[in-house]
């Protein structure tokens, strides 16, 4: 097997013509065979073979919507469940070329809340969209081996198994920067790489509560609560981003501009506690300049008056936040406050966070004297900010969401029926995002498609790998 490649990239158009060419290329694949990672993959006697451009066996993974701002970017995923996947997918809508390695059994995700006639979940679609799948078992030294193979050709690698365990398998930040030096290595846990918390298992729920966001949310007289939510996973996933395509610019990899790290990729480590925690604003710096430990404080923002929670005479509840001067002052007037009112005299946000109760009050019983959206339309008016608290229902029949298209469709081919999905933020005028196609129906759907595509593989060395069962081709 021999490998023709621009940097870590295979070349699938160049032919070998010379004899030089060629015994440079034996050469290349037999120093790869000593290693011990092509012998154990193929278990073939090395021969020299060129690689032809040969077109994908797997299903379609591109279409002609616009190509996003990564195009051309490759991503292996290893992660499970939530945060290392919702950092691939927030790539591969924007335009990444993102290969999701699943286990024989699928991510877990499949099976998880509500499900499909065909058991698989409806969330799967979404954060699993625009990805190829690839099932490899990487308990076998085979499977690693192969995940060695596609992580020398990839950009970046995302992984969220628990610290050490990459390193186990041989598959550690050091351990692949010898095949690749320019790969960003993605890597998202409960409390980071390092610390004297960095082996603990860390779900969101608990990193959550450590990063100060439970005890912040709720009412002080009663447990703290959390939304119905993994916010630890999703704000760890988006910190992951980040942290990438910094990587990716400090390599030279997006402007095209002269390297900050010479060219190489560097580890991205990113902690869900630590995600949590930069969400905390100033409650540091109080508690540190003033010895202010900030709490939970219910349906309001400590410090910031109005802005709280108000009822109407149907039952329904809206969101008044009137915290800047003028907005205080107009609110006033629509509720016919007169000029000789006291509440006219709190005139700034500490005046009025001194009579937060009594102003609460006051507007909570002028909200209760009408339906909610009457309310609503009487501040609209005005231009004070207000809202009804929406349920996923209400954003369905929002037409301001449709406007702004948050919802896409996809084709489900197993269901033989269209699904929405929440589009992916923010919104470029360029170059787009887009839902190309949904979460793949099984896992390992594409494994042959990419082993063709980024490897370059022939076809009977594939056939080799699925005998062997190193990889796994569903359809």
């Amino acid at each position: 097997l021999n490998l023709a490649r621009v940097g870590n990239r295979p070349s699938n158009l160049r032919v070998h013509t010379s004899r030089e060419e060629q015994e440079q290329e034996a050469v290349h694949a037999s120093t790869m065979i000593r290693t011990g990672r092509l012998n154990r993959l193929l278990s073939a006697t090395l021969q020299t073979r060129t690689w032809r451009c040969r077109e994908n066996r797997s299903r379609t993974f591109c279409d002609a919507k616009p190509k996003g701002p990564l195009h051309g970017v490759k991503v292996l995923e290893l992660g499970q469940l939530i945060a290392g996947p919702w950092a691939a997918t927030v790539l591969a809508y924007f335009g990444a070329d993102v290969v999701k390695v699943e286990p024989p059994k699928g991510d877990p995700i499949r099976g998880w809340r509500v499900l499909d006639e065909t058991k698989t979940s409806y969330w799967w679609r979404g954060i699993a969209r625009n990805k190829r799948s690839i099932c490899v078992d990487l308990k076998s030294s085979e499977g690693r081996d192969m995940i060695r193979e596609l992580a020398s050709v990839s950009d970046v690698l995302i992984e969220n198994f628990r610290p050490g365990k990459m390193e186990e398998w041989g598959l550690g930040p050091k351990d692949l920067e010898e095949l690749n030096e320019k790969l960003v290595y993605a890597r998202i846990s409960g409390y980071g790489q390092t610390g004297p918390y960095s082996s603990l298992p860390g779900f969101a729920s608990v990193c959550e509560a450590m990063g100060g966001l439970r005890f912040l949310n709720g009412f002080p007289d009663r447990p703290s609560v959390r939304p119905n939510l993994s916010m630890g996973d999703t704000m760890a996933g988006l910190q992951a981003v980040i942290g990438i395509l910094l990587a990716l610019q400090a390599r030279g990899a997006v402007l095209g501009t002269q390297s900050p790290s010479g060219g190489k990729g560097q580890v991205v480590d990113v902690a869900i506690y630590e995600s949590v925690f930069s969400l905390l604003e100033g409650t540091v710096s109080e508690y540190d300049g003033a010895g202010v430990v900030r709490g939970c404080s219910g349906s309001t923002l400590t410090g910031i008056v109005p802005s709280n929670l108000y009822r109407g005479s149907d039952g329904k509840d809206i969101i008044i936040g009137a915290n800047g001067d003028s907005l205080y002052s107009r609110l006033l007037d629509e509720m016919g406050v007169g000029s000789d009112d006291v509440l006219r005299t709190y005139d700034s946000n500490p005046k009025r966070v001194d009579h937060v109760d009594e102003i609460d009050k006051s507007i909570g019983e002028w909200v209760n004297q009408r339906p909610a959206q009457d309310t609503l339309d009487i501040l609209k008016k005005a231009k004070v900010p207000s809202g009804l608290i929406y349920s996923v229902e209400d954003m369905a029949n929002d037409p301001h969401y449709s406007a702004r298209k948050q919802f896409e469709e996809v084709e489900i081919q197993s269901l033989g029926r269209k699904l929405k999905v929440p589009a992916i933020q923010p919104l470029l005028s360029r170059n787009p995002g887009a839902t190309r196609y949904p979460g793949r129906s099984l896992p390992g759907e594409d494994s042959c498609g990419v082993l063709e595509d980024w490897l370059g593989m022939e076809k009977t060395d594939i056939d080799t790998l699925l005998e062997k069962k190193t990889i796994i081709q569903n359809k």
